[in-house]
């Protein structure tokens, strides 16, 4: 009888088993038979798997929101992400129409990484740190700011001396310590100390002393710092991704301790500035860049990222120097150099999203321009030193329009230099020419170009010209003197962009007076040491009557009773933004105590065109479009370090007690 129960119950759960079984596969294929209908009616991507179903004339459909419209097939997922990131279709250059097409949530990217707006927040966790780390994390350090209370609270009462700070007694006190020192690379590294022990106060002090701080942040002081990188190197303030680590980019970007970034500034360092090829020590320019992203425009630093991209160096005494920091070999090129370039695009879109800015800095010459036609049509990217140097000089000439009373097509300019910068400028002032209405023959006559060959042009056999040149060639005798080319070609506006120090001679700078009743004089090349020639020089010899600019800071001059107030040239909003009082002191630009505001109205005009012309990812659209920016901005005040207390009513706080 036992075993007779025993064989029952046996086969009693094996029939349960197998029911179950048979349930599930139903279930299943009902679930997947919904879901493929699901997704071919409605264009949905859906959650899970390997494969997405997707309309195949995408790149013909003149209707994506439309289901009825479209021709339905299977994609892979690494398909469709190869597509959206590389080969740049309708996914890419329309976000709205993908979104629909998808159904993908309006707040995310392209990828799905992250919402796509959000006010800014806090990126430390406050209780998760305790003691000695609120002292030691400069994201969380106010110094002798903490007040008692905090201190207690936090278990750092006795850490710090008996004494309580207001943050506004903190900035003051920083400010003497700066004005102690006498060599600006001492300053440099004292507020670079700073921002490594209490980074609020480090960008509140940036940012309420412009004028006096900016040129020991950033240029011309940061062109030092880059020299002596090797010997003032103290923490990790960005990430260095070597040309061996070709193949596992992405996993040195995930060592990175922030995971929502939004702008990354990336050097190979192989054109610093004007001082050439210092390989790993130009990561002072992304790191110093950054630094004026957040103390000026208000972009919360764990939202920035500076890369040095580490290649090699071909500069010898750096390879023989004992303290270099970077890779001790000649520089990796071709092929290799751009599979490594690719990869790094690739892994920064992975990790952060589609929308992540990727801004190149100081690349050579010959890396920029080919790089930036290569991504900038793929990726969100632009190059500084060709655009964004391009749109600040041509605010410049719009506002210098205004003195000369000459319309811009009037204007002959005659660039000393033929890089990337001098190339950028030279064409966004061809495209406005265009844009007021001359012909393409027309404005290309007006820009003439010459490097350290010669003036650009036709009749010189001995010199290849790349792309971007070619429009500024020049039907006329070959020249190499750069005072034979002012004088044969007249020009009413020179530009120096070659680290030439004192290019702009005496005799060429009377002479450019003897020609132009204002002559605009633009001497861009930095730091200071290979600037073209100073603003007093242009004064000087001019009478007076220059437009003067510079790529570096020059220090207010009085000659003869008048008052001038050199302008650094570093959008035609900013043009506008200049006013009848910074033109009569020959100042271009408005002042750098304004930079913040004039920002602000910048950004707000780009929101606009963005708006405007169906760029902007962002929805509903803000009313006030100020204020929704102003609310995302770093905040450079002092926060409360300890949780905020309330209290309950009595009736339940009873109620819970019972």
């Amino acid at each position: 009888m036992e075993s007779e129960y025993y064989l029952d119950d046996k086969w009693f759960w094996i029939a349960c088993v197998a029911l179950v079984c048979l349930w599930a596969l139903v279930m299943y294929l009902l679930c997947k038979w919904a879901g493929s209908c699901s997704s071919k009616s409605a264009g949905d991507v859906g959650a899970g798997g390997d494969h997405v179903h997707i309309c195949t004339c995408r790149k013909e459909c003149g209707d994506p929101t439309s289901a009825s419209n479209h021709k339905w097939g299977t994609i892979s997922r690494s398909e469709l992400l190869e597509e959206i990131l590389i080969n740049n279709n309708n996914f890419g250059k329309n976000g709205t129409n993908a979104r629909v097409l998808f159904k993908m949530d309006p707040r995310r990217d392209r990828l799905g990484q992250r919402p796509l707006h959000h006010d800014a927040g806090d990126n430390v966790c406050p209780n998760m740190v305790r003691g000695i780390d609120y002292l030691r994390d400069p994201r969380l350090n106010k110094g002798m700011a903490f007040t008692l209370e905090e201190r207690q609270r936090l278990g750092i009462h006795g850490l710090l001396p008996p004494r309580f700070k207001s943050q506004e007694e903190q900035v003051r006190l920083c400010k003497e310590n700066v004005a102690r020192y006498s060599e600006d690379l001492n300053k440099h590294i004292y507020l670079v100390g700073l921002q490594d022990r209490n980074e609020r106060l480090f960008y509140r002090l940036i940012s309420e002393n412009v004028q006096e701080m900016l040129p020991l942040v950033y240029t011309p002081t940061v062109g030092l710092a880059c020299q002596k990188f090797g010997l003032i190197f103290r923490r990790p303030r960005g990430l260095f991704i070597s040309i061996h680590d070709k193949g596992h980019v992405y996993e040195v970007l995930k060592n990175w301790p922030e995971n929502d970034v939004r702008a990354v500034v990336v050097t190979d360092g192989e054109r610093i500035l004007g001082l050439g090829d210092l390989g790993a020590y130009g990561m002072g320019i992304p790191v110093g860049k950054l630094s004026l992203y957040t103390a000026l425009a208000g972009i919360p630093p764990n939202y920035c990222l500076p890369i040095l991209l580490d290649v090699g160096t071909n500069t010898q005494s750096l390879l023989d120097d004992p303290y270099y920091i970077g890779l001790n070999h000649k520089r990796i090129t071709g092929p290799e150099y751009d599979e490594f370039i690719d990869e790094f695009m690739q892994a920064v879109v992975r990790k952060y999203g589609q929308n992540t800015l990727i801004q190149f800095e100081d690349f050579a010459n010959q890396n920029a321009h080919r790089l930036l036609d290569k991504y900038r049509n793929k990726y969100c990217t632009f190059n500084d030193d060709i655009q964004g140097t391009a749109s600040v000089v041509l605010a410049g000439v719009l506002a210098s329009l205004k003195i000369s009373k000459m319309k811009l097509i009037e204007h002959k300019f005659l660039f000393l230099g033929a890089g990337e910068a001098a190339c950028g400028i030279a064409d966004l002032i061809y495209q406005q020419m265009l844009k007021e209405g001359a012909t393409s023959e027309q404005a290309a006559s007006r820009i003439f170009l010459c490097n350290k060959n010669g003036l650009l042009s036709k009749n010189n056999p001995t010199e290849t010209y790349t792309e971007e040149k070619i429009l500024f060639l020049k039907d006329m005798p070959h020249m190499t003197n750069f005072a034979e080319m002012v004088e044969a070609i007249k020009p009413t506006a020179i530009f120096g962009a070659a680290a030439a120090k004192n290019a702009f001679t005496p005799a060429i700078l009377n002479r450019m007076a003897e020609l132009n009743e204002r002559p605009i004089i633009f001497a861009l090349s930095n730091p200071t040491s290979k600037a073209e020639c100073t603003a007093e020089e242009a004064y000087d010899h001019t009478d007076g009557r220059a437009i003067f600019a510079s790529g570096s800071p020059f220090p207010i001059y009085d000659k003869n009773g008048r008052h001038f107030e050199p302008g650094q040239g570093n959008n035609a909003e900013l043009a506008n933004l200049v006013s009848e009082s910074d033109l009569k002191v020959g100042r271009l630009y408005p002042p750098l105590d304004d930079i913040k505001a004039v920002s602000m109205k910048i950004a707000t005009k780009i929101v606009e065109d963005a708006y405007k012309n169906g760029y902007a990812s962002t929805y509903p659209e803000p009313e006030d479009k100020l204020q929704f920016m102003l609310r995302g901005l770093y905040d450079y005040q002092n926060r409360q370090s300890i949780p905020s207390v309330w209290e309950w009513s009595k009736e339940v706080v009873a109620s819970r007690t019972k």
